[in-house]
């Protein structure tokens, strides 16, 4: 059965539909309007949803994971603006903290399994730990990973916050998952338990999560990716694979930094340049969100 895709964008929208012509993501149809148009019964008979779904980068990194089309999935990486530190962090009051909208449309169709992903900031956690009070209080279990894209070889940091809503598992207390309370700590204190407890932050077989983990940069620069002065010595350079390959420019802040295929942020006369950057903005890590997908499969 046919996948559902919704966004906003017409530019990204047309994108999504040359994608799915090409057959590199799941077939299916786009939506233009916008998520609070929608109503649940207009997606049954959908196998899979996809939300705020940009250039696709949740249907490719599905496949990418071995989740085939034809297997249930909602997906939606709710607006990061109201949440990112370079914005104005109004939260929950920004007219685009879209969640409210999205969760409605989870409980009244009961998909098995919901991803999303958002930005790894303050705010982007207190919104991560809203959502997961919602989902559980309809019978999802919920779990997720503070993880970066640099981790799977990309030239950048990226961070973000990805999640996984199954409700084949009951809630996180029918699971026996025990969290520490807040009887005697402060609210942040306990925030900051449960979120490491979401991520798996100091537990001895996780695989994905430091939420709060110390030195990434230091790390990032031991791989190869971050440079202090120009570019670094050979024994300290990283090949990265064919996907991730491109040039280093050199940066005013005397930084290298690599240029990716393609992308040309400086040039004048490209082609629907800012729809490019914008979807390139908004979009999600495939490779990443894949590493995510199977980790729970």
């Amino acid at each position: 059965m046919a996948a559902y895709y919704n966004e906003i964008d017409p530019y990204a929208a047309q994108w999504l539909r040359n994608l799915i012509k090409a057959g590199l993501i799941a077939d299916g149809e786009v939506d233009e309007r916008s998520i609070e148009e929608v109503q649940a019964d207009e997606l049954k008979g959908f196998t899979q949803c996809h939300f705020f779904a940009g250039i696709g980068g949740w249907s490719y990194a599905a496949r990418l994971a071995g989740w085939d089309d034809d297997r249930p999935l909602w997906t939606g990486s709710c607006p990061c603006q109201p949440f990112s530190a370079a914005g104005k962090q109004r939260g929950t009051s920004d007219e685009r903290h879209l969640w409210p909208v999205f969760y409605e449309l989870i409980r009244q169709s009961n998909p098995p399994v919901v991803f999303g992903e958002q930005v790894a900031s303050r705010l982007g956690r207190d919104w991560l730990a809203g959502v997961r009070a919602d989902l559980e209080t309809v019978g999802y279990a919920v779990g997720a990973a503070d993880l970066c894209a640099a981790g799977v070889g990309a030239p950048h940091i990226r961070q973000r916050l990805w999640w996984v809503a199954d409700s084949g598992r009951g809630s996180v207390r029918d699971c026996g998952l025990k969290l520490a309370g807040a009887q005697g700590k402060t609210k942040e204190k306990a925030r900051q338990q449960r979120f490491r407890a979401d991520t798996g932050n100091g537990s001895p077989g996780s695989r994905l999560g430091d939420s709060y983990g110390k030195g990434l940069e230091k790390r990032a620069s031991k791989a190869g990716l971050l440079r202090e002065k120009g570019l670094a010595s050979s024994r300290q350079t990283v090949e990265l694979s064919g996907q991730w390959s491109g040039s280093y420019i050199p940066c005013a802040d005397g930084k290298a930094r690599r240029l990716e295929p393609s992308i040309e942020p400086l040039a004048h006369g490209v082609s629907n340049r800012v729809g490019r950057l914008r979807a390139y903005g908004n979009a999600i890590v495939p490779q990443v969100a894949a590493e995510f997908i199977k980790a729970v499969m």
